[in-house]
Parts: structure tokens; sequence; C-alpha cells
């Protein structure tokens, strides 16, 4: 069985998000100083914020270098493994669990050398030919998550035909690629991508469709619905003043079967994860 898989009596598992970044569209820019360059990154700092998360509950530490926000624009790898090397080890050395947020199949690898211990690609072992081949190579997580077009195109007029259909096609695609390079499908989560190329009723209808992801692959869902967009169109709140619709998504997810919530005020959505997770057992 999967790891992730939430069992009954247990809350549903937080990840905690933790941008090494100076433009993500929440908490960008946190831990740099005066411009976008690596010496200007404070490592340490990324690395008290992030143990400090791990003390108030989150199970998982995300680490990413490179914004995946809708229009941002790539960074060198050179660049991305300066931001999430040094911050992989400290989080590593201070007994947390760690997953890199990352596209390149490089920045995979040095990553898992210095303790990752899950792999969380945007593209679902897509953008890097090399990717599957290092997601094979380790016995690690890996979270596939679908995404129409790249970061800097996605929210350009994304269209499907029907959302749902579109994303379970999509990961029946990946996990026959997984299988083909040797990647244990016990190893994998998936997450269908709230607003990554997706219009405001794609995001609605990926939520309420979690059961059919959940019963057509029998896989670990990851749900990141954490100050997204969709919420600010409902009730016109600015990013960083929605804690209290996260909280209101993240319950509808798990109450929908979502095992992994991905957040960025663990301690707020912890409650919330803990209050619907009961609520959701109480439905058995």
């Amino acid at each position: 069985m999967a790891r992730w898989l939430c069992k009954a009596g247990q809350p549903a598992w937080i990840m905690g998000v933790l941008n090494c970044t100076p433009d993500s569209f929440s908490d960008g820019g946190v831990f740099f100083q005066g411009d976008e360059n690596a010496s200007a990154f404070h490592v340490d700092a990324a690395i008290a914020h992030a143990v400090h998360l791990r003390q108030q509950g989150a199970d998982l530490i995300d680490v990413g270098g490179e914004s995946t926000r809708p229009g941002a624009m790539p960074v060198s790898v050179g660049e991305e493994l300066r931001r999430v090397v040094p911050v992989i080890q400290g989080l590593v050395g201070a007994g947390c669990q760690v997953s890199v947020d990352t596209m390149k199949a490089e920045v995979m690898h040095r990553s898992v050398l210095a303790g990752a211990s899950m792999i969380n690609d945007v593209s679902a072992l897509s953008h890097d030919p090399a990717s599957l081949e290092v997601a094979a190579g380790f016995d690690v997580d890996i979270c596939l998550m679908h995404m129409q077009g790249s970061p800097a195109t996605m929210q350009k007029n994304p269209q499907y035909t029907d959302v749902v259909d579109d994303v379970c096609h999509f990961f029946s695609e990946r996990l026959e690629a997984c299988a083909g390079a040797g990647v244990d499908e016990q190893r994998l989560l998936l997450d269908p991508g709230i607003g990554f190329g997706k219009r405001f009723e794609d995001n609605l209808a990926l939520i309420a469709g979690l059961p059919r992801l959940k019963q057509e692959f029998g896989l670990p869902v990851l749900m990141g619905v954490s100050r997204k967009s969709f919420l600010g169109a409902i009730t016109h709140a600015v990013v960083d003043d929605r804690e209290i619709e996260t909280a209101a998504a993240v319950s509808a997810c798990v109450m929908l079967g979502a095992d992994m919530l991905r957040v960025h005020d663990v301690a707020r959505q912890l409650k919330a994860v803990r209050v619907a997770s009961v609520l959701r057992d109480s439905r058995c």
C-alpha cells in the first residue's frame, strides 16, 4: 500500500510550503533581501521557518527554488540548486522529511542526494527527458501533478473537453510512462493541479471529482488549494487574507478523499484538517 494513503482514524497529511524564490505568488521573496541574486538568499531564515512549520504539525516540507505561479519564467539549474540544496540539507539535519518541488532532473538528483525523500514535479516527470530515469533510480516518493502548458503560459485561455476526464486520461498516460521506466506505482501520489492551467470552473470540477480520482487510480491524492486565486474570485480577498477560504476548501477536499494537503499556514490549516478528517471518518 502507498505510504501516503490516509487511513481511517488518522488526519490527512500536511505538506508545508517553503518557497525559496523571490517571485512565488504567495510569500515569494520572504527569504531574499535587496535583489534576486543567490547571495541575497537567507538560507538560515528559510530553514528556521520550515522547522517552525514542522513544529506546528507539517508531516513534510515542500522546498521549491523556482516559482510556478502563472506567468513565471524559468531559472537556471545552477540557481535552483543554490537555492534548494543547502535548505534541504539543513532541514534533513533538523529531522524534517523533505519534498523537492522541481521540474529539472538534475535538481531532483542532487536534492535526493541531499536527503529529500519526495520529488514533487508539476509536470509529472514530463518536462525533463531525464526525470523518469532519476525517479526510477531512487527509492523516493513522487508526486505527479497535472498542468496544462507551462507556468509561463498555463493561464492563457486553458481549454478542456471535460476537465476530470482529461486529467484522468493524463494520469493514465503518466502512470504508464512511470511503469515503463521501472517506477514502483506504490511510490506515487497524484495532484490534479488546482490553478495550473485551469479556469475557475475547472478548479471546482476537479475538487468535486476527487472521489473519481481515488476510485480510478487507488493512489494517494495531494491537493494544493492554499490561497489560490479561485478562492479570491469567490470572496474577493487578497492572497495574504485567504486562510478562512483555504480552510473551507481544505475541509471539502478532505471530506471528498484527499490524502494530503499542501498549505502555507500549517497551524491554522491543521485544525481544519483534523476536524474534517473526524467528520470524514464519521460517515464510515
